[in-house]
């Protein structure tokens, strides 16, 4: 009995190791969630143009690169696809949502032409309205062209 005395139970739990695989899960998702969101590199035209209201519903994103390349934000957004394969997704999802927001992002270099194809294979897969990706004008360089 005197054994029991002198001894108590501690009834507390270490956390340390709990924080340090917190600070760790912090740190991979901090890494990550910009490459999550980022899909193609493209150096966007500026405009002037205010920004439109985000819907509910995520837009139908058709890319095009500096090569002139197809990217849509369905299914692989890395994956560059042919004509074909750009109207059977959009035809798809757009059937599923007709009310999705459908935008073009194309980079600045890309032949105007280009963009004009996109544009054509979104419409034959049922797309209203077309609106396209801008970067913001910097205000002090919006100022100077008034």
């Amino acid at each position: 009995m005197q054994r029991m005395r002198g001894r108590k139970l501690m009834g507390e739990i270490n956390v340390v190791p709990y924080i340090d695989v917190m600070l760790v899960l912090l740190i991979i998702f901090m890494v990550t969630a910009p490459m999550l969101s980022q899909g193609i590199k493209v150096d966007l035209p500026r405009a002037g143009a205010e920004p439109i209201e985000p819907d509910k519903l995520e837009p139908l994103l058709l890319s095009v690169d500096r090569d002139g390349r197809l990217y849509l934000n369905i299914g692989n957004p890395k994956a560059s696809l042919d004509a074909d394969r750009v109207l059977e997704i959009a035809s798809a999802a757009l059937r599923r949502e007709p009310e999705r927001p459908v935008l073009v992002k194309a980079d600045r270099a890309v032949a105007y032409g280009r963009v004009v194809e996109g544009m054509v294979l979104l419409q034959k897969a049922g797309a209203r309205k077309v609106g396209f990706v801008t970067e913001p004008v910097p205000p002090d360089r919006e100022q100077g062209s008034r």
